[in-house]
């Protein structure tokens, strides 16, 4: 029989009672080192600091503050604890059932009793650009004008929208995490200021194939042979 001197076993208690509870996961939306989650009917929306819980209820009717009491690591996720907020993450594909977006993590949020579900975490890319509708943010580095509307749609195998100036339109597809449009057919409106240039710039990207990257905040960056880019935000 193998035995484990006392000094030993009083070395692992000590050990493990020294493990910290997880770090509070991280999502886009909030401030720096903060996590934010959001549910539907009712409309709720949480944000996790590392100082607090904050969570907004019944379409902004109810609000908790509380002090953040650390993360508790629980089933393939977190759980944070108070007398007023309970918060369980588990990590696993969901879709907030208003849209086709979806999210890393599935919320559960008891407050003051009452249990709401929703989403939470990194926003997961499109399964198909068909159906998903995007407005710009930038184009070749530099922040979109906005004194014009911009939009670009995917519907069926055909694009649409405008960079600022005129309409276009034209086919695409995309695979492999590349997107190859065209030819593209614009309206001959001829506008002052930024929106000609900003649309030149996208016209002059969208010549050959770009490659299409979706970070975790929900955007879209499209990005040529030359480095140069156009970025998104979604919309639908």
């Amino acid at each position: 029989m193998t035995r484990i001197a006392l000094p030993a076993l009083v070395s692992l208690f000590a050990l493990s009672a020294c493990v910290p509870a997880a770090e509070p996961p991280r999502s886009p939306g909030g401030g720096a080192g903060s996590y934010m989650a959001l549910g539907t009917e009712p409309g709720w929306t949480l944000e996790i600091t590392p100082g607090l819980l904050n969570y907004d209820g019944d379409y902004g009717d109810t609000k908790i503050v509380v002090a953040n009491p650390g993360a508790r690591p629980s089933f393939n996720g977190e759980r944070y604890v108070t007398q007023r907020l309970t918060v369980d993450i588990t990590h696993g594909e969901c879709s907030d059932g208003m849209s086709d977006r979806r999210y890393r993590d599935t919320v559960t949020v008891t407050a003051d009793g009452q249990m709401v579900k929703g989403c939470g975490g990194g926003i997961l890319p499109p399964a198909e650009l068909a159906g998903t509708s995007w407005t710009f943010v930038s184009i070749g580095g530099l922040a979109v004008a906005t004194d014009r509307p911009t939009s670009l749609q995917f519907e069926g195998e055909r694009l649409s929208g405008s960079a600022g100036c005129n309409r276009f339109s034209g086919s695409y597809k995309h695979a492999d995490r590349t997107l190859t449009a065209g030819p593209l057919i614009a309206t001959e409106m001829a506008c002052p200021g930024a929106g000609m240039t900003q649309e030149n710039a996208f016209f002059e990207l969208m010549r050959g194939p770009v490659s299409t990257s979706f970070p975790t905040d929900g955007t879209l960056i499209l990005t040529g042979a030359d480095g140069k880019t156009a970025v998104l935000k979604r919309a639908i």
